[in-house]
This record gives structure tokens, sequence and C-alpha cells, in this order.
């Protein structure tokens, strides 16, 4: 039997041989647990990253992220179990990778909020590359989504790089998810006019152009009584992407049209009356 004495008398290579051969089983044991174990977190991750991309509704990078995080998480198991094979007490080492755990939480608990923001988005998918959306004050055509962030091309070609908690706690509108939107137009004409006549009209103006959709059909209608007019409104279908220029288009042809015919678009007026005093 080795006593303490002996072993202080021996040099640091000797103690070291003697080391590894009084522990020689727990070492072999410790070395296979670590190589099975690395293999199986291999074949794991690479499992779960294989099922999750077979999946049309979870993106590529949300697949990769949870596969990676799998890998780490068995790593973490291994790293343990190896450690319990030379007699170190595990509940001392979850203890300290659970404060350790936390502790990175609380310090990234920004990072963290983005994090899960961004695997909801890509799960969730309310938003895909190449769509344009409206969300609070941001707004424009998305060109990247990532974990910590979304990246978009604003309407006037600014370039905005947005966090995805802040994307993600606002009330996000589509504007490319539906093939087909409904456009209004609202115009004023004098009280003297014939509201009869100017509805005709721009139900005409939107029979007449082809990127108006038949069904559902076009509607006009009386919208308001205001001050100084009565407000017209027409309503149209259309294919999403036509949306703007047959707005611009509308809008230039009904002013046309309303001049040929004698229809007037009045300004804002109002009537005084004077009594003497």
């Amino acid at each position: 039997m080795t006593t303490d004495k002996t072993i202080a008398a021996l040099t640091i290579p000797e103690q070291i041989w003697l080391w590894l051969r009084l522990n020689m089983v727990e070492i072999a044991g410790a070395f296979a647990v670590l190589v099975i174990g690395l293999l199986l977190a291999g074949i794991l991750s690479g499992w779960v990253a294989r099922a999750l991309n077979r999946s049309d509704r979870i993106d590529p990078t949300v697949a990769n992220f949870l596969s990676n995080l799998v890998k780490y998480a068995l790593w973490a198991l291994v790293l343990v179990t190896v450690l319990a094979q030379f007699g170190v007490e595990t509940t001392s080492i979850l203890a300290a990778l659970g404060g350790m755990a936390l502790a990175v939480g609380l310090a990234l608990q920004g990072t963290l909020s983005n994090v899960a923001s961004g695997v909801m988005i890509l799960v969730q998918k309310p938003f895909k590359i190449g769509e344009s959306i409206n969300a609070g004050s941001i707004s424009g055509t998305v060109q990247q989504i990532g974990l910590f962030t979304t990246e978009l091309k604003q309407f006037d070609g600014l370039f905005v790089m947005v966090p995805n908690s802040e994307l993600w706690n606002q009330a996000i509108v589509n504007l490319n998810r539906h093939p087909t939107r409904r456009l209004e137009l609202i115009v004023g004409i004098a009280y003297d006019d014939s509201m009869q006549q100017a509805r005709q009209e721009l139900l005409a103006l939107a029979e007449a152009d082809e990127r108006v959709l038949k069904d559902p059909a076009p509607q006009t209608f009386v919208s308001s009584l205001d001050d100084s007019s009565v407000g017209i409104g027409m309503r149209v279908w259309c294919a999403t992407g036509d949306y703007l220029a047959l707005s611009w288009d509308l809008t230039e042809a009904t002013k046309a049209r309303f001049d040929d015919v004698g229809i007037s678009i009045p300004f804002p007026q109002r009537d005084i009356w004077q009594r003497s005093a």
C-alpha cells in the first residue's frame, strides 16, 4: 500500500505515472464515456437537424440553432458524466453550471430576448425575405432575417437594422402576404353637383381599367357630408403588385374626368354671417 510519505518522495513524473496506474480503470471508463458521448451527441444533433429541415414550417436558421442547442446540452451532460467517473460531486457541478447559466442569462437579457423573438419570427413567419411590412414606426422591404436582428430596406432606399424583439412586440402589417388588395379613393364634390353622376363617372373609370378586378366588383358610394363638399367614395380590388400605380392613376384620371364633365372639386369654404351691433 502506497503511503503519503512514499508518494511525496517520488518525483513529479513518477507521481503522475503512479496516479495513472492506480486510476487506470476510471480513466478508461471516462475515456470511453467521452468518446461514446461525443459520438452520440453528434448523431442526435444531426438527426434533429435533418428532422427539422424536412418540415416546411421551420426555417433552416431555426433548425440549425435548435440542433446546436441539443449538441451543446449533450456535451455538458457528457462532461458531467466524465467528471463523475473520477469521484467528483456532480451536484456541485450542476449547481455551478446553473449559477453560470443564470448569470449569463441576466447579463445577456436583451440579447436573449432578441434571440427568442428571432426564433418566433422564423417559426411563425409573419413576414419573409422580399415582403414589405409596417410595424409601428418601422416600414420597408425585408432583406435579411437573423436570430438577433432583421434587416430592412426602407421605401426611400435607406438601410435599417431592427432588433427582433422590437418587431415581435409590434403589430406587423404584411403588405405582400395576400395576392389581392382593396383600394379606396375618396373625392369631394360641390353640393350643387350631382352625386349620382359623380358615382357613375367613378364607376366607369374603374371598369375601364384592366387592373381592377371584376370580383369583387367595384363599388361607389357617398361617404360623407363635409363642411364644403360631399365625399364620393370608390372601392376597387386589384393585384397587390398593382396597388400603388393604380392608386396614382385613378386619382389623376378622376380629376381629369370631373373636369371634362363639369363636376367641381371645391376648396374648403365657410359662410360668415355678420350681424349689426
